[in-house]
């Protein structure tokens, strides 16, 4: 098996593990690792030969964008200081940790390429956490917190990873120069994020077409991490906010095929990257044995003790935390998302998860420093990181479903509903607005606008069928029943269209551009 069909194998079981994992309650990251650990022990499956440098570039843009989609600016600007202690507090809080254990525990090992191995561990991985978490119908703010911190914590723990190594390669450390740096490479990340997002939404307009838009924002991410490596700024700040600033202004409410063509896009490629790289991580196990020859016991011992750190270091910090932002939630005038109970809290602890990031940023480490002698410990700083990346995947994403369940930590289903219903309403009265508008300068038939009219209650129906319940239950019930069957004997009309179109691709002489073009068509109407 070479390079090119390994690829292949993973691509194909990024697609096998979600179904599998939904059919056996595991997190399809989690069985990725797994898969990789597998192929990596194979004699038959080649090593993995990727630059390191190509890998977070490579991986990271296209997973943050996707994430990025999820949420939205006032969902983050709604949970800052939740977000701001775990994604950088918690970041400098584990980095410290982990360089004073790893420094005490690991003969010769110098406090600089100590601080780049707490640096590389310490950031939870956003795709790890939304994947698994994202999964198990948690409650929405716990949710929200995990994603914030997982795209954040990132652009802090980058930072200081190379800053570490940077100390480490050339002897010298300055923490004021340090202190620039974090700061010059966000402005200059938080820069060229805006101006790329503002252009990317500019360029959109212009093309005007669907594919030509979606294939657009596939460049952007990798555009936008890119240029702002190359300025010394933040490429996975860069990514964030283009991509808040095209989730925010980017779209149009009419663009129907744009927006579903668009969600059906990136959700492939999020399913596709993501299994392509945690398979990465499960693949890296070779490297991992090869490193502990002879030497288990003594590296094994290293590695539980920094993974225990990594773990006790994030429960201690989360109770204080969260006590602390409970205390100053109490005198917001506006909903903060954060843990309620010691039970969410709990749940936070356990969603730690290390991944794609701290992979990269282990096998980036320089193999020599600047008076060319071997960069101290190398080794035994990829292994130590490769052993906190899988027990914390591995361990943490089998259990947290069954944690979740034992602490009956799920969303409120009734409060779901409740908003849905009130969109719908909202949905419905717009629609009423807009008919009254129209009844003004049109002189609409007086069947024609009552006919419109339930049209307009029925946009809301459609999305709740209980919002109905404010007015005459009866009738409502009954109009769900007529809009149900009318929706299926529709449903089955547009089905022997489409059937008779797709046929008539077969005929000779048939133009299968036409064919597809009016296919699309019966497609988009089967989705209204």
């Amino acid at each position: 098996m070479d390079q090119l069909a390994l690829l292949f194998v993973l691509l194909l079981g990024a697609l096998v593990s979600v179904p599998v994992g939904d059919r056996f309650g595991v997190p399809a990251p989690v069985l990725m690792t797994l898969f990789g650990g597998v192929l990596a022990v194979a004699d038959f499956v080649p090593d993995v030969d990727i630059p390191p440098d190509l890998i977070l570039p490579g991986l990271l843009p296209p997973l943050l964008y996707a994430a990025v989609r999820r949420t939205s600016w006032r969902q983050f600007a709604a949970n800052i200081r939740p977000i701001f202690l775990l994604a950088v507090a918690l970041v400098f809080v584990t980095t410290v940790c982990v360089a004073f254990v790893a420094n005490a525990i690991v003969p010769g090992l110098p406090i600089a390429a100590a601080v780049a191995l707490g640096a590389l561990i310490a950031p939870p991985d956003p795709v790890a956490a939304t994947s698994v978490a994202g999964q198990l119908g948690l409650p929405r703010r716990l949710v929200s917190i995990l994603e914030g911190e997982g795209l954040f914590n990132d652009v802090t723990a980058i930072v200081l990873y190379h800053v570490a190594v940077a100390a480490a390669v050339s002897g010298s450390f300055s923490p004021w120069r340090a202190g620039l740096d974090l700061v010059l490479s966000a402005v200059v990340a938080v820069a060229v994020g805006l101006v790329l997002g503002w252009g990317a939404n500019k360029l959109m307009d212009l093309l005007g077409d669907p594919t030509l838009q979606i294939g657009m924002t596939l460049l952007v991410p990798y555009a936008s991490y890119v240029l702002a490596e190359k300025l010394r700024g933040s490429g996975v700040l860069a990514v964030l906010t283009t991509a808040l600033f095209l989730a925010e202004y980017a779209s149009d409410a009419d663009d129907v095929m744009t927006r579903l063509a668009g969600h059906t896009f990136w959700d492939i490629i999020d399913t596709l990257v993501t299994g392509v790289a945690f398979g990465l991580i499960g693949l890296e196990l070779h490297n991992a044995i090869r490193t502990a020859q002879g030497r288990w016991g003594e590296m094994l011992g290293w590695s539980a003790a920094v993974v225990g750190v990594v773990i006790v270091v994030r429960l201690v910090w989360l109770l204080p935390a969260t006590w602390l932002t409970k205390r100053l939630h109490a005198r917001r005038d506006y909903d903060e998302e954060i843990p309620v109970s010691w039970r969410e809290t709990v749940v936070m602890w356990w969603s730690g998860m290390r991944g794609v990031a701290s992979v990269a940023l282990a096998l980036a480490v320089p193999l020599k420093t600047g008076d060319g002698s071997p960069f101290p410990d190398r080794d035994e700083i990829i292994f130590i990181a490769f052993g906190v990346i899988i027990v914390t995947l591995v361990l943490q994403g089998l259990t947290l479903p069954s944690l979740v369940r034992w602490l009956r930590v799920q969303a409120d289903s009734e409060r779901e509903k409740e908003f849905e219903k009130e969109l719908a309403v909202r949905a419905a009265k717009a629609a009423k607005r807009r008919l009254r508008e129209i009844e003004q300068v049109e002189d609409l038939p007086e069947e024609l606008s009552e006919q419109m009219l339930r049209r307009a209650f029925d946009i809301g129906i459609r999305i709740s069928p209980d919002m109905g319940e404010e007015e005459r239950r009866e009738a409502q019930h009954q109009r769900v029943r007529r809009l149900k069957r009318i929706r299926r004997i529709q449903n089955e009309m547009l089905s022997a269209a489409r059937h008779e179109v797709l046929a008539a691709r077969s005929e000779p002489g048939a133009d299968p551009e036409i064919v597809d073009r009016v296919l699309r068509h019966l497609d988009v109407r089967s989705l209204r």
